[in-house]
């Protein structure tokens, strides 16, 4: 059973539009909507690799309900989302169909009470002794302490339980301290975090600042792999062209289920890469394409750079 942490989950709302302009009514042509928050697009894409999953952190209000009620008609995924009184967030994805561009509008989530933490932080500890691995997957909601990643990084690393980590800003300078197993930032979140815009070297700079692997999206050029033994880089085929909405998290289902599996490192970030090329294949924001994905797995390529540092 792998464990996926999203403590700011999300009802995920895409709208498709012939083309969007500033100041302008719309006629949208299809909406779609699932569970979302970085965790729980985490755990479907996990279940659709037979994975079974386990989903934990906060929901409230009308929009908790629906995402609930989605959850329980996805096969391989367990809902053990914790309550709170405040209501879930939801996000807007429009589609512009005519570039393929897409603009994002994220609400901040519910306020968390320090009662409610506690109570999250209690179900979490309790779910730890059955699982293989855990994703600690996006933002923080209003409330929540700033170091809250750290806390459960600790948590997970006395239970014995890897862990991965994917955020931003300071909740991933205080996570990083915690020494998770996995990190996996992008370009903008590494050099925050490093203060270098050198992948290579801002990846290897966030190992000595505590994680024992990092794993850098570099977007259309694929993924940097920091780890022990040598860094190495995966590449698409071809550039990818589509709605990159949820790449980065069928990246990180890519990498933990490679973790579980023990595979080794080539493996593990061409399966992370062909997954994120077939998200942005797929029709629906934050879905992969089965087809898209079995047919680039065998050609993604995987180099050696250079030892890690």
């Amino acid at each position: 059973m792998i464990l996926t942490v999203t403590l700011n989950t999300a009802l995920d709302i895409t709208y498709r539009v012939r083309e969007l302009h500033p100041h302008a009514s719309h006629r949208v042509s299809e909406v779609t909507e699932r569970p979302g928050g970085k965790g729980l697009n985490v755990a479907r894409v996990l279940a659709a690799l037979g994975h079974e999953v386990t989903v934990t952190g906060f929901t409230g209000g009308a929009t908790g309900r629906i995402v609930q009620d989605q959850l329980t008609g996805t096969p391989g995924v367990l809902d053990a989302l914790v309550p709170v009184s405040g209501a879930t967030r939801r996000t807007i994805a429009v589609v512009d169909e005519l570039t393929g561009d897409t603009t994002q509008l994220n609400e901040p989530g519910p306020t968390v009470t320090s009662a409610e933490w506690t109570a999250f932080q209690e179900a979490y500890g309790s779910l730890l002794p059955g699982v293989s691995a855990v994703a600690l997957c996006g933002s923080l909601p209003p409330g929540v302490p700033v170091g809250a990643y750290a806390v459960l990084i600790k948590s997970a690393r006395a239970a014995g339980v890897p862990v991965l980590l994917d955020t931003s800003g300071e909740p991933l300078r205080r996570g990083v301290a915690a020494r998770p197993d996995l990190l996996k930032p992008n370009t903008d979140e590494l050099a925050e975090l490093t203060g270098s815009h050198d992948p290579l070297r801002a990846t290897q700079d966030a190992r000595r600042r505590g994680a024992r692997t990092v794993v850098t999206s570099l977007g259309a050029r694929g993924l940097l792999a920091a780890t022990p033994e040598a860094t190495w880089h995966a590449t698409p085929p071809t550039r990818i062209h589509g709605n990159p909405t949820g790449a980065g998290d069928s990246a990180v289902a890519g990498l933990l289920s490679g973790l579980v599996e023990h595979l080794p490192w080539p493996d593990r970030l061409a399966r992370a890469v062909a997954l994120s090329a077939a998200t942005v294949l797929a029709p629906v924001a934050g879905e992969f394409d089965r087809a898209a994905y079995e047919e680039l797995l065998g050609r993604v390529a995987v180099t050696r750079e250079v030892s890690a540092a």
